[in-house]
């Protein structure tokens, strides 16, 4: 996930266009482009079975924040500023994050904090891992209805953790967005890296069940490469780690890592496994960020990436140092996405979300950075290896920029928005058919993003983030077998 900001400073950069080979046919039925009216904002029967979305206020303070479904109820909880349970402030960018059992009608909750530049760490700074980068994770415990809520500190010293994904282990893999570093110039905001005092751009593992005070100094899994991770999700039956790229102004890649020892077993990731990435077969660099047709499935196979991580040398630009991965994949023909993000195991296929993968519509600006189009989502098929486009974007009024991603008890996929002026949490059916689940209705702040949507292993109960400096988390539950959620 790229904060909105980005946009301000940075200009895509051009590159040729290749012609791809169509190596798979169409799936027959299924999610077509013409089904989805310019202009529409849901287009499945009936809202996805829940029918309109309208004003629902609050129940922490009866304030209208979000549009949702009638019958279904939520509350807020845990804004930026407030004391965790640690007597730590609570930091600001909530973003992605998973929730895992933790009793009879309780939940733990790992969230991210996209927080970026030479800062200063928040907590102590015994624990953290570079004592001036200012993300991290906190961990909360709730009830079913965020009634009642403790937080604390579970991960510090990090920097632009963005996403990441929960482990079958308990644990959380929480993903730095860069590659900041004392070892690279700046980034787009100008920042002084030589503050900074450790590399960045790394996984890093969050036990779930490390209560206030007891998380320790994390140390990165730097085989699994150092490029502008988004988000993780494992494999149970292979344990091989997915991995997506959010390199907004360039090409991104769609990577896997296979750990030396396999952590199903092990019950950790270990650092010093091998890392691939994605290339359609036959086709060099296949450029599936445009010129696709919903439904098209292509072979795929994985190639090597021989230096998933290294120390630059002076005067090394951050530009040059994010690509360094990607552009060796991309030697040996790995394929072309645009901004991925989001990503989801289920039922052995990967789901994974472009965020401006696609064409431009018709009469539409594109957006700014990598990729012209509002949206893609894929899935990879694990056992066929295989990679099919689920469903594209035909207009930002149907889907604009989604980017986090889970999927639903019923096998629906629920995207997060990432808009320029408004954002939804947007579903979508396994029929492919979109629909609106949740609107952003804070005043002044529509145009805030949507981040780490997860329920809860029982189903009950949705949490997702407002991202923003001024972030917040929700807690939301009512009807769901109602619909296609």
């Amino acid at each position: 996930m790229t904060m909105i900001d980005r946009r301000a400073f940075l200009r895509r950069t051009g590159m040729s266009t290749a012609a791809l080979a169509a190596l798979g046919g169409p799936l027959q039925g299924l999610f077509a482009r013409g089904a989805l009216a310019v202009g529409s904002t849901g287009v499945a029967p009936n809202n996805g079975g829940y029918g309109p979305i309208g004003p629902v206020p609050d129940m922490t303070d009866d304030v209208v924040r979000l549009h949702l479904p009638e019958g279904f109820e939520y509350r807020s909880f845990t804004p930026t500023g407030t004391l965790m349970s640690d007597g730590v402030i609570t930091p600001g960018r909530h973003d992605g994050m998973a929730a895992f059992s933790s009793g009879p009608s309780r939940y733990r909750l790992v969230r991210n904090h996209e927080v970026n530049g030479p800062v200063g760490a928040f907590g102590a700074n015994s624990k953290a891992y570079d004592q001036m980068a200012g993300g991290g994770t906190t961990t909360l415990e709730v009830n079913r209805h965020a009634a009642k809520v403790e937080s604390w500190v579970s991960c510090n010293g990090t920097q632009m953790n963005c996403a990441g994904g929960g482990t079958p282990w308990r644990t959380w893999l929480t993903c730095e967005e860069t590659v900041n570093g004392p070892d690279v110039g700046p980034d787009f905001t100008g920042a002084d890296n030589k503050l900074l005092t450790q590399r960045h751009g790394y996984v890093f593992e969050v036990p779930v069940d490390w209560g206030p005070g007891q998380h320790e100094k994390l140390v990165p899994i730097r085989s699994a490469g150092r490029f502008a991770h988004e988000a993780v999700d494992i494999d149970p039956r292979s344990g091989i780690l997915y991995q997506t790229e959010d390199n907004f102004d360039f090409p991104s890649g769609f990577y896997r890592y296979i750990a030396p020892q396999n952590p199903m077993q092990v019950r950790e990731l270990r650092d010093g496994g091998k890392l691939e990435m994605l290339k359609v077969k036959g086709v060099q660099n296949a450029e599936l960020d445009h010129g696709q047709t919903p439904g098209v499935t292509y072979d795929v196979e994985w190639v090597t990436i021989d230096q998933p991580d290294t120390t630059f040398a002076p005067g090394t630009t951050n530009n040059q140092a994010i690509v360094f991965v990607g552009d060796q994949g991309r030697a040996k023909g790995a394929a072309i996405f645009s901004r991925l993000e989001g990503i989801f195991f289920d039922s052995g296929k990967i789901y994974l979300v472009s965020t401006q993968g696609g064409d431009t519509p018709a009469g539409e600006p594109p957006p700014a950075g990598y990729g012209d189009g509002f949206g893609q989502l894929w899935v990879y098929d694990t056992a066929e290896e295989t990679i099919t486009l689920l469903f594209e974007s035909p207009s930002r009024t149907v889907l604009e920029l989604p980017d986090n991603l889970c999927i639903s008890p019923q096998k629906s996929s629920l995207l997060c928005e990432d808009g320029a002026t408004e954002n939804y949490l947007r579903g979508v059916t396994p029929d492919g058919e979109i629909f609106d689940f949740a609107l952003n209705a804070i005043e002044r702040r529509m145009g805030e993003e949507f981040a780490g949507a997860t329920f809860t292993p029982d189903g009950k109960v949705l949490f997702v983030n407002i991202q923003a400096s001024s972030g917040l988390t929700f807690a939301i539950w009512g009807p769901w077998k109602k619909g296609a959620l």
